[in-house]
């Protein structure tokens, strides 16, 4: 393991960080061999999961706080893990279309400075940013669980079952729409507005987000601590996928001439009702 120097050396929470630089040199040094740069997307749903537990194993999983925030790790990354390989995601050569899409209007050279800064090691980072609350709740290990711990235990457990069902729905549409084109038969509808994406064009986008606003819960429980440094990830993260949206959107429009009046008729994450329509 390396030893870096930094605030968090000789934490559980330090070590994470630690291995978060060697996956994010791995996840580099694969994509330029494989020419591949979905590497890190492997990684997303794992990642988190290996963070926390090694601060509950530091603690000999003797704090709850702590044992359920690495639970709720365990089984989100389960099911995100599953989902993505259910895509064929694990498969090398299937690189995320918005990175290939990426690489077509950089050119070679700036898509590699992109990898090696924002790709590999910008996205490692922020991964392990979003699990810092773990860092917080290790801090005050000996707190007791309080109501906000069972809040945020419902909210992240309310947006896990939501971002479930969305790629229940969309894995149902997207393999319709394959059997259609097989068949020779025109798809009237290629891009997906039923279900839970009448009221938001990104409902697994935000609920990931709500479920990482939710984990930064517990690190204010434990601490009583509204604003802390723990809590930067989340807000991060809500920007990533505000900037990843509009890339990919960008791609839908371009491919889809509909995809205009599905956005003004449906709001990117937030759901409205009132004004939700399948466009």
């Amino acid at each position: 393991m390396l030893m870096i120097d930094h605030p968090l050396a000789g934490t559980p929470y330090g070590t994470a960080l630690q291995v978060c630089v060697v996956l994010a040199a791995l996840c580099w040094a694969l994509s330029v061999v494989t020419r591949d740069a979905s590497w890190v997307d492997r990684l997303w749903s794992i990642a988190p999961a290996v963070y926390c537990l090694i601060v509950a194993v530091d603690l000999q999983f003797e704090s709850a706080r702590v044992n359920v925030m690495t639970a709720l790790a365990v089984v989100w990354g389960a099911r995100l893990t599953f989902n993505l390989a259910l895509k064929g995601g694990y498969r090398v050569g299937r690189e995320d279309y918005r990175w290939t899409r990426l690489r077509e209007r950089l050119g070679s050279l700036r898509f590699h400075l992109l990898n090696a800064t924002f790709i590999s090691l910008g996205q490692m980072a922020i991964i392990w940013l979003f699990t810092a609350p773990i860092h917080q709740a290790w801090l005050f290990a000996g707190q007791p669980l309080r109501w906000l711990d069972y809040a945020a235990v419902a909210c992240f457990l309310l947006f896990l079952a939501i971002e479930a069902v969305a790629d229940v729905q969309m894995w149902r549409f997207q393999q319709n729409k394959k059997r259609l084109i097989d068949e020779g038969i025109e798809v009237e509808q290629p891009f997906m507005t039923a279900g839970l994406f009448r009221f938001s064009r990104h409902p697994s986008y935000l609920s990931e987000m709500g479920m990482w606003v939710a984990f930064y819960l517990f690190a204010v429980s434990a601490s009583g601590q509204i604003l802390h440094w723990t809590g930067i990830g989340c807000l991060v993260l809500i920007l990533l996928f505000r900037s990843a949206t509009r890339v990919g959107e960008g791609i839908s429009s371009e491919r889809y001439p509909g995809y205009g009046r599905y956005q003004a008729a449906v709001p990117m994450f937030i759901p409205n009702p009132f004004r939700a329509k399948s466009g």
